[in-house]
């Protein structure tokens, strides 16, 4: 097993739309295995293929509720009911935490690493995993989800951290 370096906001893979995933084959399973223990390293509760550079449709995830690591493949959130505000960070954006919106129930479809159908109902912070994820392997991140005058102190503070300024 292998950890990958975890890409960060600015790199364009992150902004791009994932593919498919055509075949769950050898590759795929030794990704997901990958992105676990880099996830575990991290530390995160979930991490989708682009934030590692893979341009493929899959997360992984561990909330920590006992259940171990999980993988969705070509993830498709079918639905979504309530709406909440709670406070969510992104391994691509590290140290800085928003309070986001986000609907409080999620169903979600896809496939596992047998190639098997998955659906999956979330609530409260596995909804809010569910939908971030899957944002990301839609190259949406969540400074794209925070207000505008958020987004502006976030881009002021990685400035800063790109410039190496005393502080941050």
């Amino acid at each position: 097993m292998a950890t990958f370096p975890i890409r960060q906001f600015g790199d364009p893979v992150l902004k791009e739309r994932c593919g498919e995933v055509a075949e769950i084959d050898g590759a795929v399973a030794r990704l997901v295995s990958d992105m676990i223990e880099t996830m575990y390293a991290a530390p995160g509760v979930g991490l989708a293929a682009n934030q590692v550079g893979v341009q493929k449709r899959l997360f992984v995830y561990d909330i920590g509720d006992d259940t171990g690591p999980h993988a969705v493949i070509n993830p498709v959130i079918q639905e979504r009911s309530g709406e909440g505000l709670h406070q969510e960070g992104c391994l691509s954006v590290r140290e800085l935490w928003w309070d986001v919106p986000r609907a409080m129930e999620v169903h979600l479809t896809g496939l596992d690493l047998d190639g098997n159908e998955l659906s999956l109902e979330g609530t409260e912070l596995l909804a809010r995993v569910f939908q971030h994820e899957t944002d990301h392997l839609d190259g949406v991140i969540i400074l794209d989800r925070v207000t505008a005058e958020e987004r502006k102190e976030a881009m002021r503070v990685l400035r800063e951290r790109a410039l190496d300024l005393p502080g941050r």
